[in-house]
């Protein structure tokens, strides 16, 4: 790498910066110590503009390969990179554009900073992935370390080193269009998937890696009434014991950035917010990365009413500890007279230009700045077929059978008659879901496409009825089918000649996701209709489910033979529901995210605290916590997933009743597959803790173990309980394990368990 416009005189120090070591077994504490100090060497160089550029952080402006733009907005920031004044740049893609942006800030600009190139890399570049919220179905981290590794290479292969992924944040609430962001609803599933993610996308930082990003921080998830963007107010128990765990697992993994939220938190917006972000995340946590704003979030903290002007609002969110603006222009613009009106501690700033300059320097970067432009590279990787075979995988492992009555499920290959019905049964685009901005549209296998690679079967098509009509695009609110019934004649002639149904219906892709919040989650448009009319003429139905968020389905689930739950699974889609109703995959999918029976139930999940009136004794008497017009359970628990097989659970076992701090309690399940097809199960482990200094769940996910029994075989299941696993945020504002009484739970499904008691003494 050279610097042309450094002068001779800290020739010196460019290199010592620069010299790279040749010993290769340097430990990894004397490497961050070497890497500290060239960033400190670095930071005797820099003006305070040029900190305060390094925070800065802007949205591709112009054709790059164009004129350079002479006025507006988009010279500004051209001007502003020309003059080292921003450390980041987002949404622009493809080695050729990457590399030119890359060569003005390297060769052009007074020290030669390398750029960041941050991407919403969330579930795919061009090959799709299922969205997270179905991959977390998939209980397999293996499998989802695996699509975020292929997520890594294609996107690193067209000059992106920074995804804004994975998304931790807990949710419970299915009206809010980002559950299909996230992994559900508890929060050690959603710590072991946040781990396995941050693994895939970091890797070792090679030059097939890009740098993870933790969002949102925090209580995203949270939001009232499940609108995106709205207040969240939770207790002390409820943030550290339920919000905060994955974010924790993601320091612990090593992710290198955080990326705070747009809602504020008991009063205070996430962006200014320094309980979040110095106390804990940089304080108690010791994070070393640094925190990224989300979109003009230090702005919009003057509608929320924390900030005067946007002067104010760079104010707050500094010193709280948000260290680069993305999109807000507040710091570029402000940051430079709050420090000379003592407003600002300079020292506040250097510390956000040390971690932006560290993790620069742990990509790789200041070694070579084009480690991500080779367009050699670019053209072998995109979209390698290897790729394909993996996101097939990750998508057959994320579908979920929600039911399976008389075995409709698995379909024949030879001699049925089958109506496929169902718009998005004949959708190419749809399938790749939200969030998946640097796909091309039309590109994903389609269920029909899927289905025909099963040809002894007669297999006719009718639409019935659109989903969603006009245009449907990412930026825009997508209209939906309300009134046109016109194809439904069609779909009840295709249906009563078809020895069975396969209807697929539910959401468009862009039904959920960022903005997408809705307050009637069950089937949109017409689709129920269309579902009740053909279930009239042939009631033999499987119903496959597309969608980004769990629905609230409770006539399907009461006359509906056979329920799958298929998601937007990505590229693959289509190949991989039709191998799952076929019966070359035997579904192993389990819930991550509860399914109420109703939209008035929400927020509903498995983990809730227990009321002092949990029930009655006299039916008729209605004194106790419940509705009067819906059950409380909820349409499919958490960790609810049929099989082809038959599991059966027997036997549970504890070594011991009791035990203390320092010893460990055997838990032991037999697990039999009670069928003649080999087949795959999640035993779950859960706890409950009788008596606590804050009132606990009536059940918490504490482990699992993905086992595959061949027909008939049975197999003992082990699972270790030690104080850890016993431990939560207590009243004494600590981690701690109390003593008291607990009960085992083990079994398929988080309202399907075997239970025995354990007593724990410190």
């Amino acid at each position: 790498m050279t610097y042309n416009n450094i002068k001779l005189g800290i020739a010196f120090f460019v290199f010592a910066l620069f010299s790279c070591s040749s010993n290769k077994k340097i430990i990894v504490s004397e490497k961050r110590s070497e890497i500290d100090q060239k960033v400190d060497s670095i930071m005797d160089l820099m003006t305070l503009d040029e900190k305060i550029g390094q925070l800065n952080q802007y949205n591709g402006f112009w054709d790059i390969t164009g004129p350079v733009p002479k006025e507006g907005h988009a010279a500004k920031k051209y001007d502003d990179l020309r003059k080292g004044l921003v450390g980041s740049m987002l949404n622009v893609k493809g080695v050729k554009d990457v590399k030119a942006l890359q060569k003005i800030a390297v060769e052009q600009t007074r020290l030669g900073i390398p750029l960041l190139f941050g991407f919403d890399v969330i579930h795919g570049y061009k090959t799709i992935s299922p969205i997270p919220l179905a991959e977390a179905a998939s209980w397999d981290l293996q499998a989802i370390q695996k699509s975020a590794e292929i997520a890594a290479e294609e996107a690193a292969a067209v000059g992106i080193n920074w995804t804004f992924a994975p998304m931790v944040d807990i949710s419970r609430d299915a009206r809010w269009g980002r559950v299909m962001e996230g992994a559900g609803e508890d929060p050690y599933l959603g710590s072991l998937i946040a781990k396995a993610r941050i693994q895939g996308f970091q890797g070792n930082l090679s030059n097939k890696n890009i740098i993870a990003c933790a969002k949102h921080f925090a209580g995203y998830g949270f939001a009232e009434s499940g609108r995106d963007y709205n207040t969240v107010f939770v207790s002390d128990d409820v943030l550290h014991n339920s919000i905060l765990p994955p974010f924790k697992a993601s320091v612990d993994a090593g992710v290198k950035t955080f990326m705070n939220s747009f809602n504020d938190l008991n009063g205070i917006p996430a962006t200014g917010n320094s309980l979040l972000q110095r106390s804990i995340l940089k304080g108690n946590w010791n994070f070393e990365g640094f925190v990224v704003s989300d979109w003009g979030s230090i702005n919009e903290m003057i509608p929320h009413g924390y900030a005067k002007d946007s002067k104010h609002a760079a104010e707050i969110a500094i010193n709280a500890g948000s260290d680069m603006d993305m999109e807000s222009y507040a710091y570029i613009d402000h940051l430079k007279t709050l420090v000379n009106e003592n407003k600002v501690d300079i020292a506040k700033i250097n510390d956000a230009v040390k971690r932006i300059l560290k993790v620069k320097f742990e990509l790789g970067l200041f070694d070579n700045p084009y480690k991500y432009c080779d367009e050699a590279v670019e053209k072998a990787t995109v979209g390698k077929s290897e790729f394909h075979e993996g996101v097939l995988d990750i998508a057959k492992k994320s579908i979920v059978l929600l039911k399976n009555e008389n075995q409709i499920l698995p379909l024949k290959k030879s001699g049925q008659k089958i109506a496929l019905i169902g718009a998005l049964a004949d959708d190419k685009t749809s399938p790749l879901g939200s969030w998946r901005i640097g796909a091309d549209d039309n590109t994903a296998i389609s269920v029909m496409e899927g289905m025909k690679n099963y040809p002894n079967n007669e297999l006719t098509y009718a639409k019935g009825a659109d989903v969603a009509i006009g245009r449907i695009q990412f930026m825009w609110e997508t209209k939906i089918n309300t009134t046109d019934k016109s194809g439904f004649d069609e779909a009840i002639q295709t249906a009563k000649k078809a020895d069975v149904v396969v209807m697929v219906l539910g959401e468009h892709g862009l039904q959920s996701g960022e903005g997408r919040s809705r307050t009637d989650i069950g089937l949109p448009g017409v689709q129920q209709d269309l579902l009740e009319a053909v279930y009239k003429v042939n009631p033999n139905i499987v119903l496959v489910l597309t969608n980004g968020r769990p629905l609230a389905l409770p006539w399907a689930a009461e006359h509906i033979p056979a329920i799958v739950e298929g998601w937007h699974l990505g590229t693959q889609s289509g190949n991989a529901i039709a191998q799952v109703l076929y019966g070359d995959y035997n579904p192993s999918g389990k819930l991550p995210m509860t399914f109420p029976r109703h939209v008035g139930q929400l927020p509903i999940y498995y983990n809730h605290k227990n009321t002092g009136r949990p029930t009655m004794n006299e039916p008729e008497i209605v004194f106790w916590s419940h509705y009067i017009d819906e059950k409380n359970t909820p349409l499919y628990a958490f960790g609810h997933g049929l099989s082809y097989s038959k599991f059966e659970y027997s036997n549970l076992k504890l070594s011991s009743n009791s035990f203390s701090a320092n010893e460990t309690i055997l838990v032991q399940v037999e697990l039999k597959n009670n069928s003649a097809v080999e087949g795959k199960e999640v035993v779950q482990l859960y706890i409950r803790d009788m008596v606590g200094s804050y009132t606990r769940p009536v059940k918490e996910l504490k482990g699992f173990e993905m086992v595959t029994l061949k027909p008939y075989e049975s197999k003992v299941v082990s699972f270790t309980v030690d104080a850890k696993m016993l431990a939560f945020y207590t009243a004494n504002n600590v981690w701690e394990a109390e003593s008291g009484n607990f009960k085992i739970f083990v079994g398929g499904s988080s309202d399907n368990t075997l239970e025995s008691e354990l007593i724990f003494n410190k």
